[in-house]
């Protein structure tokens, strides 16, 4: 079994930048691509960035584009989602996630089978 735990979520301020890590413990986490998503108060969980494993391409939601980076280690296992450039609309829960197959779609939440239990972000204006 793989867990994914989070962490470096936080208070900061609109403008401001926060580094996200994701590490995968229980066993070596070779699936077909990682991904960040996002759940704000009230709203659905949303896609945020992805990371296949075969080649390292990368996938941004619109909203982040520019602005967010996702990046592996696979010595360290680990994930991670630099943002910079921060708004209040990026505050929520962010959940880093893990798929084993390729489904065709890095966007849809049913693609991964893997959860991590999330980790807050908040930008203040």
């Amino acid at each position: 079994q793989v867990q994914l735990v989070e962490s470096g979520g936080g208070l900061v301020q609109a403008g401001g930048s926060l580094r996200l890590s994701c590490a995968a413990s229980g066993r070596t986490f070779s699936g077909y691509v990682m991904g960040w998503f996002r759940q704000a108060p009230g709203k659905e969980r949303e896609f945020v960035a992805a990371i296949r494993r075969s080649d390292s391409s990368t996938y941004y939601a619109d909203s982040v584009k520019g602005r967010f980076t996702i990046s592996r280690d696979d010595a360290k296992n680990t994930v991670f989602l630099q943002m910079n450039s921060l708004k209040p609309e990026d505050t929520a829960v962010y959940y880093c996630a893990g798929g084993i197959y390729n489904t065709g779609n890095d966007y849809r939440a049913s693609t991964y089978n893997y959860w991590g239990q999330g980790t807050q972000v908040t930008v203040s204006s």
